[in-house]
């Protein structure tokens, strides 16, 4: 799920070197305590907290990121100890959860209104959690708990952002810094884009801004470990370092940040418009265009505080600027401290002289005096306005002001409400200012009111060695304004609550989203329309957009958030629309200066923020104690990258039954399997009881695809995928690779949803409830019609209303060859409950018959109960099944685990046998419950 890291404080060493450390200190406590300045060393840190975990699991839906992070430590002193977690996330993100188990107690997060008075911190000794400010970019959470001796800890924090397109990528972040080497270290990204990913790439890690950060042997790639699993629309990432991986990058275990970039297919230009369950998002963000000319004022600090790196960085960077310029540009430059010194007395052109001019002036500044941040914004918005009004421009163009300091205003006008009252009332929504802090000492909330009130877009620059580069790359973000004055609009009768559709500008690579209600469920189309200047001409785009039917089967985010027990499931679409609307409550109440219109701001930001369960300035995070004990469920380690902790502490806690009551005791059944199934390389098997046929088939797949086994979801609302994983051929094979099933995945639409995802360690059911079930015990779970019974290392049964059962075999090898894989197989044992309409590589033949146009002489009808005779191995026989006649010959084959031997017809070319074409099979995602045949790739999420 996207990521990022927590810190959590504790030793720099894994257990494995403890406990030999320890070993060794005791023999020299027998010999006399030669070495006791070690043996002191030693002892303080074995009391020190061992983290045993670190996982970080991040889910993108269109754009939307649901990051989940659990870190699990343990207490190996004698004594209470109180242990900090810290966990760097993304300045945009919303924290949606934070659950704390210690020992067998379970503290649960609950985002309630923040009271006024009391502020948002929790009291209690035992359970506190707060947040500042951390890095570039990130905020810092911070939780410590006090552990009992030899006893453990578990922390799960969820979080939810949508990643901003810059320089045409979405850029997703995890900090990954457990400040220690840890056993179990993975960091799992899962990237769904339904319109095409056309990019993925997987960064270096960028090293830590503290001390002992460490830098890979080989800093070019991705890190080591990282794997990478990529189709048209889905890519799967997996960082999981050894803890001899991670003392190669830094042997004190703090490693960096793990950074994944992407873009997606644009095809049409008014944009990407999805729409789901009453909601859409609108992604806009057209290419192609010609550039727009820019009116462009830098006004930088040069007061004394400026002295030093921070000037000469600046400098370096403004000469690389200057030379970006495009020659229809107009520029001009002013550097200010307790005085005004301008450039130029107006913007001039674009000239191999003017740059050479301007580098020169720029050079000969020199830090000295006070900050007079008023005035110099003053001026810069003077002689933009002053330029525009006096000058025939015949194109249309944008004026910008880039404003750079590194401290508080001191000269002038120091009021900070006056400032930006002056600012704004002098540009008058013309003028877009874009600011820049450098250092700690800057007034960044002063900074970031001035852009967002004027159009602009503020970034904070730390002191560093690549704080030039900062410059350039924020440079970069704006240097190429394709359009200006935008609006969007959509039919007021259709569409209610959209996030804003009024933009100044679009710069290229960048993106304009806009998300909102439908309100008039009859209308079957969404009309569009998108109005825009660019360069000599007005930009006029429309488009009719089909809104039905909308599938909630889609929702692969499940119970993203916890639900209440009148709440419909989530979709990630909702989910953008609570996050944008919240961001955008949150800055109008921002730049407000009425108080009954901050206070009417703040109650609705805080009533949607409580609803959606989003931590804001105007909600908080309290944990209350649980009365569940956790049993064996704590130590299944884990989360499915689709669902937050959240929901794996809400299951814990049952909203529907009793405390322990889900489970029943271990028992192991006897299973009735039937015939049809997919099992092995995968070998594919149906019966037909009524011709009482049997025939069989092979698919050969590839690693990482998803196959569609049973579609219902219109129907019975049952779908059933599996995804395959690789491993090499047998020797003296004629095949080049096998392939097996490593994941299963069940989606339950009727009579409530529910989400099953099974792999041949564990079983995670994910409904009203979350849990998470080893594979190794025996074990039966009830819950709203559905019942999953795990018989320890042999097989797994899902049965669906009493009418429905599919039995998953598990095949575990404990010394497999290098053509073996844990896998899966998959058997059908009852199909009542499915539609006539069922369809997918199985379901399609389950309320089909089959019959035989010819036969080889003396072969019996009965073709179950007795084996073919050799000699009619290479007859012609042809089966007749649903239109089809295809050749086949007689087989034998083993199916559950090689205890049962079947006979039957073999079909040689199995795309004969089937529906459209082997592409039609394939699913987006784990969860897809589209069926596209003879259309291609499955649509939509």
């Amino acid at each position: 799920m996207l990521l990022l890291l927590a810190l959590c404080l504790g030793l720099p060493l894994c257990a494995e070197s403890l406990e030999e450390a320890q070993r060794w200190g005791d023999t020299s406590e027998q010999v006399g305590l030669r070495v006791p300045r070690q043996l002191r060393l030693l002892q303080r840190l074995k009391t020190k907290p061992l983290m045993t975990e670190f996982s970080v699991k991040s889910t993108i839906i269109s754009r939307y990121a649901f990051t989940t992070v659990s870190c699990r430590m343990l207490n190996r002193g004698s004594e209470d100890q109180e242990i900090e977690f810290l966990m760097q996330i993304p300045a945009a993100a919303f924290i949606t959860n934070f659950t704390t188990l210690i020992g067998d107690k379970v503290y649960q997060g609950e985002i309630t209104e923040k009271e006024k008075k009391n502020g948002d911190k929790v009291k209690e000794k035992r359970n506190k959690t707060t947040e500042d400010n951390g890095e570039k970019g990130t905020e810092t959470f911070r939780a410590s708990v006090l552990i009992p001796s030899k006893d453990k800890a578990a922390f799960f924090l969820s979080y939810e952002e949508l990643l901003q397109r810059r320089l045409g990528k979405y850029e997703h972040v995890i900090s990954v810094r457990p400040q220690q080497l840890v056993g179990r270290l993975t960091v799992e990204v899962n990237v769904l884009e339904s319109s095409g990913i056309t990019l993925l790439e997987v960064l270096p890690l960028r090293n830590s801004r503290q001390k002992g950060s460490g830098r890979a042997e080989d800093d070019t790639g991705p890190p080591p470990s990282t794997v990478i699993n990529q189709n048209e629309t889905f890519a799967k990432v997996i960082f999981k370092p050894s803890v001899v991986q991670q003392a190669r990058i830094a042997q004190n275990g703090i490693l960096g940040d793990f950074i994944i970039r992407y873009d997606v297919n644009r095809e049409q230009s008014i944009g990407d418009i999805q729409v789901l369950n009453d909601y859409f998002v609108h992604y806009f963000a057209p290419k192609d265009l010609p550039p727009l000319p820019k009116n462009v004022v830098f006004v930088l600090d040069s007061s004394a505080s400026m002295v030093g790196t921070k000037l000469r960085q600046t400098k370096d960077a403004l000469f690389t600027i200057l030379h970006d310029l495009r020659p229809q540009d107009h520029f001009n430059i002013i550097g200010f401290s307790n005085r005004i010194k301008v450039w130029k007395d107006h913007l001039v052109s674009v000239t191999p002289n003017n740059i050479r001019d301007g580098k020169v002036y720029i050079h000969h500044m020199s830090p000295t005096g006070g900050t007079d941040i008023n005035g110099a914004l003053q001026r810069g918005i003077q002689l933009l306005n002053n330029y525009v009004a006096h000058n025939d421009i015949e194109d249309r163009s944008v004026s910008l002001i880039i404003f750079l300091t590194d401290g508080k205003p001191t000269v002038g006008e120091t009021h900070t409400l006056k400032i930006l009252n002056n600012t704004k009332e002098a540009a008058r929504g013309q003028v877009c200012i874009f600011t820049i802090g450098i250092g700690n000492d800057v007034d960044f909330k002063l900074l970031e009111k001035l852009s967002l009130e004027n159009c602009g877009l503020t970034r904070r620059v730390h002191e560093e060695e690549d704080a030039g580069s900062q410059l350039i790359g924020f440079y970069d973000e704006i240097r190429t304004p394709l359009l200006s004055d935008i609006r969007i609009d959509y039919p007021p009768s259709l569409v209610e609550q959209a996030t804003r559709t009024l933009f100044p500008n679009y710069f290229n690579g960048s993106e304009i989203i806009i998300a909102g209600k439908l309100v008039d469920k009859k209308m079957d189309r969404l009309h569009v329309q998108v109005t825009a200047s660019n360069s000599k001409k007005f930009v006029i785009l429309k488009t009719d957009v089909p809104l039905g039917p909308q599938k909630a089967g889609n929702d692969v985010t499940g119970s993203a958030r916890p639900k209440g027990d009148s709440e419909e499931d989530p979709n990630h679409l909702e989910r953008l629309w609570s996050y944008l609307t919240v961001k955008e409550l949150l800055s109008s109440w921002l730049q407000s200066d009425d108080e009954q219109e901050k206070e009417r701001l703040r109650q609705k930001a805080q009533t949607l923020a409580v609803s959606s369960r989003f931590l804001t300035p105007f909600t908080s995070l309290k944990l209350k104690e649980s009365s569940l004990q956790m049993s064996k469920l704590e130590d299944s380690h884990g989360v499915s990258a689709a669902t937050g902790p959240g929901t794996v502490m809400q299951s814990l806690q049952g909203s529907s039954a009793q405390p322990g009551s889900a489970l029943k005791k271990p028992y192991n059944p006897k299973i009735k399997v039937s015939k049809t199934s997919a099992d092995g390389d995968p070998h594919f098997v149906v019966d037909f009881p009524l011709s009482k046929l049997t025939v069989c088939f092979n698919i050969d797949g590839q690693p990482g695809d998803i196959l569609r086994l049973v579609s219902d979801h219109a129907g019975s609302g049952v779908t059933v995928n599996g995804a395959l994983i690789g491993a090499p051929a047998p020797p003296n094979g004629h095949k080049k690779q096998r392939t097996y099933f490593r994941v299963i995945t069940i989606l339950v639409n009727k009579p409530e949803r529910s989400y099953l995802e099974i792999t041949p360690h564990r079983v995670i059911l994910d409904g009203g409830d979350r849990l998470v079930l080893p594979c190794n015990q025996s074990m039966v779970v009830g819950s709203r019609g559905l019942e999953v019974s795990v018989s320890a290392n042999a097989n797994v049964t899902v049965t669906i209303q009493g009418t429905t059962a599919f039995v998953i075999l598990i095949h575990l090898y404990k010394k497999p060859a290098p053509y073996q894989r844990d896998h899966l197989g998959f058997y059908i044992s009852n199909s009542k409950g499915l539609s006539g309409n069922c369809h997918g590589l199985l379901g399609q033949f389950l309320n089909q018959d089959a019959s035989l146009a010819e036969e080889p002489a003396g072969l019996s009808r009965n073709t179950t109960s007795s084996p073919f005779p050799k000699a009619a191995e290479g007859s012609d026989t042809v089966l007749q099944l649903k239109g089809h006649r295809v050749p086949v010959v007689w087989k034998q084959r083993k199916i559950y685990n090689g205890e049962e031997q079947i006979d039957c017809w073999f079909a040689r070319n199995a795309a004969q046998l089937l529906d459209g074409e082997y592409k039609d099979y394939l699913a987006a995602h784990p969860f897809d419950s589209d069926t596209v045949f003879g259309l291609g790739v499955a649509r939509g999420l």
